[in-house]
């Protein structure tokens, strides 16, 4: 029995080789995932004074909050659906700290000795590391029997300010389910090898004993925080059941929202990437927005290759986060407007903007109206609008053509005058006047 941990020990270290080689960093699979974060690795020490091992999924920009994300039982931070839903978090400001509990993933430990108190445990710690390095979680999200632990810890980390669930057992003893007819030999002997999704891991009995006296009904009655219940009504592992019982057991504020098609694990790169917007969407009520633009005298945008696929870039613009792409025909992931999109985006949104701004200062009774950019590059010769000048160039340019419609009728003099102020609209100015731009080169934050 006392060389059962070192055999234990050397099994993990060969599944984490065999684990890591598998796994070239998103494997691009990737492939339209928000990829959008700056993932660090980082390290503290457990409840048993163990090094546990982690990633910080860091926002391209300013934070707006940090998530504290516990895994399921015997999984471990670099689950891919747990990855995924980290990504779309951190895309949308989110900071995500995702760690290996005791003796699992890359942690050091020894998983025989760890129980759900422990992992309870080690939350508490991950969220003091993040309270003395970055920022105290004000999220936390829990998958599986994770997210039963996020709601017995909730409590003592006084800074969270909503808790998520996903696939989460009402009661932590539902898990002794996984163990089958070991369980037995786990009461009869005091330890026995369980083999849980192709791997061999050793219980002993204190987890057993541990986990059933767990009162998961109390803590969710007394969370007295907002929370997000996310289930599977097709989880074949924790069954939908669960989600009622803790969502009847939660006071309000509390949210239910269905995985229709996602099984326990999120296996499904969909599931796990709906999975994290719905979350980010729902948290916007309970942490920081960004800042508006328009506050400061000059405005920025940033955009940053995300790593997904060639061409896919993030773009934050104040409170809005989105993507700009190219289509799959030209390799790009097609997740976003192109540039040139962009582009005739600019100039039909200004346009219907300029138009409304008119109507408004002159007391007009003016319909909806909608604006059709379509752009094209076309030869001078085939410009019939260009002046002589541009003719003379013998070069191809860029030809937008706008088409405005107004709901309603419009009299003959209105309709000219329309044409005349969709013409001042400030990007249709800029695109025909042409505009000055200056580069500055930056390499490892100097320019």
């Amino acid at each position: 029995m006392e060389r059962r941990p070192e055999r234990a020990q050397i099994r993990r270290r060969r599944a984490r080789r065999a684990a890591a080689s598998a796994r070239p960093l998103a494997r691009q699979e990737a492939r339209g995932l928000s990829m959008t974060s700056i993932a660090q690795k980082l390290e503290f020490a457990g409840h048993s004074g163990a090094r546990l091992a982690a990633r910080l999924d860091l926002p391209d920009g300013p934070a707006r909050a940090y998530a504290l994300f516990a895994h399921c039982f015997t999984c471990s931070k670099d689950l891919g659906a747990v990855r995924r839903i980290a990504a779309e978090l951190a895309r949308e400001g989110i900071a995500v700290l995702r760690f290996d509990f005791t003796g699992l993933g890359s942690s050091d430990g020894e998983f025989a000795s760890t129980n759900f108190s422990s992992n309870v445990a080690d939350l508490i710690l991950a969220a003091a590391h993040l309270r003395d390095h970055f920022q105290a979680p004000s999220v936390l999200i829990g998958h599986s029997l994770g997210g039963a632990a996020v709601l017995a810890v909730a409590k003592d980390i006084p800074e969270v300010r909503a808790v998520v669930t996903i696939g989460a057992p009402a009661d932590a003893a539902h898990v002794l389910k996984n163990l089958g007819g070991r369980l037995e030999d786990i009461e009869r002997d005091g330890v026995a090898e369980v083999n849980l999704a192709g791997r061999t891991f050793h219980i002993q009995k204190q987890f057993v004993d541990d986990i059933r006296s767990q009162q998961m009904h109390a803590a969710v009655a007394g969370l007295k925080k907002p929370l997000l219940v996310l289930h599977a009504p097709r989880d074949e592992i924790v069954g939908i059941e669960n989600a009622t019982e803790i969502f009847q057991a939660a006071k309000h504020p509390k949210s239910f929202v269905s995985l229709d098609t996602a099984d326990h694990l999120l296996t499904d790169p969909q599931d796990a990437a709906f999975a994290g917007r719905v979350i980010a969407g729902w948290l916007s009520n309970y942490v920081a927005q960004d800042r508006p633009q328009g506050e400061a005298p000059v405005e920025h945008i940033r955009i940053a290759e995300t790593g997904a696929g060639k061409f896919q870039n993030s773009i934050r613009a104040g409170r809005h986060r989105l993507f700009a792409d190219e289509p799959q025909a030209v390799g790009g992931l097609d997740s976003g407007p192109s540039p040139y999109d962009f582009l005739s985006i600019a100039l039909g949104a200004c346009t219907s903007m300029t138009l409304r701004m008119y109507a408004e200062r002159k007391k007009l009774g003016l319909g909806r109206i909608a604006v059709d950019v379509s752009h094209a590059k076309i030869h001078v010769d085939d410009c019939a609008d260009c002046s002589v000048e541009e003719r003379a160039s013998d070069r191809r340019i860029d030809r937008f053509e706008r088409r405005i419609t107004v709901e309603g009728d419009l009299p003959d003099e209105l309709r000219e005058k329309l044409h005349e102020i969709a013409d001042k609209c400030p990007v249709h100015r800029t695109l025909e006047a042409g505009a000055k731009v200056k580069t500055i080169i930056d390499t490892d934050g100097h320019s």
